[in-house]
């Protein structure tokens, strides 16, 4: 009798399964305060208005992981949330503050543009950075401008790079096109051998590309992680 044969694990499942583990851990307003961590971190970065924080709480099916301020450009912290096992986390999600909001003080502008690039430039434990895109403005001026704060370690391959389209369900399929069009021939400068850069639409509402995204932040964690050691 043969035995019966055991379905693969759905990766998407198992990835969502692993977001839904994210957990507050610290948050901090300058670089120096966050933790030396040797695990993986993946920073969300986008416009105050690009539907960061709505994004977040859908990849983690969690109503308020991520604060979404009715006032955008309110939040000005670095918030660490942890994923995996309680005992044993296997990365960090670093939710960067929304920049771009007009209401916002412009000391205040000043002083997160500083610590933004400097998170992007100098964060060692920085292995991948999610840039949420508004898909009806596509790559704005100020999202290149902190693409070219990460240019550098993208190009190299040590970082790699997923660009979200968000708030995709209020485009209809012709405007879709051209956003992916216009966004691809942006990220085309940041192209090399060794960049892992990514694009795809994205719809908290509709839930479009959320599985897709979230697999493949599981996939850089996993596809970071050590080998096990293998005993006799």
């Amino acid at each position: 009798m043969s035995s019966p044969t055991l379905a693969a694990p759905d990766p998407a499942k198992l990835a969502l399964a692993w977001t839904h583990t994210a957990r507050f851990l610290t948050t901090a307003a300058q670089l120096h305060q966050l933790p030396p961590t040797e695990l993986p971190e993946i920073a969300f970065v986008g416009r105050s208005n690009a539907g960061k924080s709505t994004a977040i709480n859908r990849l983690t099916q969690q109503k308020r992981l991520a604060f979404a301020s009715k006032t955008p450009g309110r939040t000005q912290h670095i918030n660490l949330f942890a994923l995996g096992p309680k005992e044993a986390p296997d990365a960090l999600f670093a939710d960067l503050p929304g920049y771009g909001y007009a209401a916002v003080a412009r000391g205040a502008k000043l002083r997160w543009q500083q610590v933004m690039a400097q998170y992007l430039e100098l964060r060692r434990s920085l292995s991948g950075v999610v840039l949420m895109v508004d898909s009806r403005l596509g790559l704005t001026e100020l999202d290149q401008q902190l693409l070219a704060f990460v240019a550098p370690r993208v190009g190299t391959g040590e970082v790699k790079l997923l660009v979200l389209l968000t708030k995709a369900d209020k485009l209809n399929r012709r405007e879709a096109d051209a956003a992916v069009a216009a966004a691809r021939e942006v990220l085309g400068q940041l192209a090399t051998d060794t960049a892992d850069v990514s694009l795809a639409l994205f719809s908290a509402l509709s839930r479009r590309g959320v599985d897709d995204a979230a697999e493949l932040l599981h996939g850089w964690v996993q596809a970071g992680a050590p080998a096990p050691t293998l005993t006799d």
